[in-house]
């Protein structure tokens, strides 16, 4: 078994890290903006003659709060496979730490099967009915925020997807892993 944290990035794993790393900033630069504007009491910072998409006819404090989640959602479901592919993901396992390398693979094989595989089978239809709700109905912000909530909404599945994916070959993985040992 090939040890993924030693692989180097592929070049689209890479650009998905990049354009996430600038979100990152693009969502402190949001939270920065939220606080000075609130201070100074500044709302709605910018209105349009036409509705836009996803902004619609101004854009609020409530616009920024919103982006703020849109943007929070986006780092941390999407680039969760990717951790978890390569190994990153936090443990809180003491125990595991202590373990040989085949009692790991047979730890993770085990908390794959028992406990990620009912998650997503539960978890992906209903994140997915979740969006779907949103995407027919058009459901934008009741509180002056950002329009088409249906498109963050649609980041749940994405990600949970991605992630699913992620333990399907991780579990791949560890089964080749013990038919090797």
């Amino acid at each position: 078994m090939s040890n993924p944290q030693h692989t180097a990035p592929s070049g689209l794993e890479k650009a998905v890290m990049n354009v996430l790393a600038v979100l990152v900033i693009v969502l402190m630069l949001a939270v920065a903006a939220q606080v000075v504007c609130s201070f100074f009491d500044i709302n709605p910072l910018a209105s349009f003659d036409t509705s836009l998409p996803f902004l619609g006819k101004a854009i609020t404090l409530n616009s920024l709060l919103d982006l703020q989640w849109h943007l929070f959602a986006l780092i941390c479901l999407v680039p969760s496979g990717i951790v978890l592919l390569r190994d990153k993901h936090v443990r809180v396992d003491f125990l595991y730490s202590g373990l040989h390398q085949g009692r790991r693979r047979m730890v993770d094989l085990l908390g794959h099967l028992i406990f990620a595989l009912p998650f997503f089978i539960m978890a992906l239809p209903a994140a997915w009915d979740f969006a779907m709700r949103a995407w027919r109905s058009g459901e934008g912000s009741r509180n002056g925020g950002l329009n088409d909530l249906w498109a963050i909404k649609l980041v749940l599945p994405l990600g949970l997807g991605l992630l699913a994916l992620a333990i399907l070959i991780e579990v791949i993985r560890l089964f080749q892993a013990r038919a090797d040992d």
